[in-house]
């Protein structure tokens, strides 16, 4: 038997084996992802899609709402600044400290969402560090919106920068080592040159980073005092309806985030599909 045939008998299956695995696959897909989706959908339109607009048109859902959206709306763009700053520094400079940077880059992901929001509140509350200073000069972040900025922007900061590094890395210093051997001014050279290259990993990274904003639960909740109509997002409204046993409110909430976040997922796929050629250099490692 030749060495292909060989080969071939190793890594080929069963056929029903396959079979068996893909049936699997599919199961836990849907009993793990579609069927709390659909159980969601369902609740909220258990009494009809009049009951679960009413339930969205309440003073403090729709308060929940804005709150979000403004939120995400704010906190997204500065991520980006942010993390664009931060994988420019990352790929095309070599400084002391750079493994550091990308650890605490990473300190989001390594850290429960409840102690960064409790942390928050233990620098920043009354009887905080800051307390004291900031009640001094009449500033207040824990139980307001600067603390639920900052809350969210602590967990999502990753997200944007994580996309950016390994492709920035990838395509090195070269082409902009060669534009300003040309004359480019530094501006210029990084609106003609870097953001080309970078533009649909930068999308994808405020995309997923919009999702986790919006869906964002630990942290936001510790540090806003679940104060209703004021301080309360989409997420902790839910908590709130669900626990007040006003399950078609809670479900039709819950099912305008599911919605939101579909929206993502649908813009996602949208991207890869209309610039599959482009994203292939910029899919994360």
């Amino acid at each position: 038997m030749s060495e292909t045939a060989r080969t071939y008998e190793v890594v080929s299956e069963a056929p029903l084996f396959r079979t068996g695995v893909t049936l699997s696959v599919l199961a836990l897909t849907v009993i793990l992802l579609l069927a709390p989706l659909a159980v969601v959908f369902a609740e909220a339109l258990r009494e009809g899609l009049g009951a679960a607009i009413t339930a969205l048109g309440d003073r403090d859902a729709w308060s929940a709402i804005r709150l979000t959206v403004l939120v995400a709306a704010v906190a997204v763009p500065l991520n980006a600044c942010l993390g664009l700053a931060a994988a420019w520094a990352i790929a095309k400079f070599d400084f002391r400290g750079k493994a550091v940077l990308i650890s605490l880059i990473d300190l989001p992901f390594s850290v429960s969402p409840v102690v960064a929001g409790l942390a928050l509140v233990l620098l920043y509350g009354s009887h905080g560090w800051l307390g004291v200073w900031l009640q001094a000069h009449d500033l207040k972040i824990v139980f307001a919106f600067p603390g639920l900025l900052l809350a969210t922007l602590f967990i999502t900061f990753p997200f944007v920068a994580r996309e950016l590094i390994p492709v920035m890395t990838e395509q090195g210093r070269a082409e902009e080592e060669a534009a300003l051997t040309l004359g480019a001014s530094g501006w210029h050279m990084f609106r003609t040159v870097t953001l080309p290259n970078i533009r649909w990993a930068l999308l994808y990274g405020v995309l997923l980073c919009n999702a986790r904003a919006m869906g964002e639960f630990g942290a936001v909740a510790v540090i806003s005092g679940k104060i209703r109509g004021q301080t309360t997002t989409m997420p902790i409204m839910i908590e709130m309806l669900y626990n007040e046993y006003l399950t078609v409110a809670a479900f039709s909430m819950a099912a305008l985030l599911a919605a939101l976040a579909l929206l993502t997922l649908a813009l996602k796929s949208l991207l890869e599909w209309r610039h599959a050629d482009l994203l292939a250099a910029t899919r994360r490692h």
